[in-house]
């Protein structure tokens, strides 16, 4: 987000996520895959740019 300069406000703001979503991102919560392709388009990358697995 800070090489896009995307703040969360702008997220908010623009609908692609809502407060309790971005609460759930915050928190390391599950989100829905279509709240990834929101987030991919708004940043403009791919689901490998944000989702990141540990074993």
């Amino acid at each position: 987000m800070n090489e896009k300069g995307i703040t969360q406000y702008k997220l908010l703001k623009d609908k692609v996520l809502d407060n309790k979503t971005l609460d759930s991102l915050k928190k390391n919560k599950n989100i829905t895959l279509l709240t990834l392709e929101r987030l991919c388009n708004a940043l403009d990358c791919t689901p490998n740019d944000i989702v990141e697995f540990h074993e």
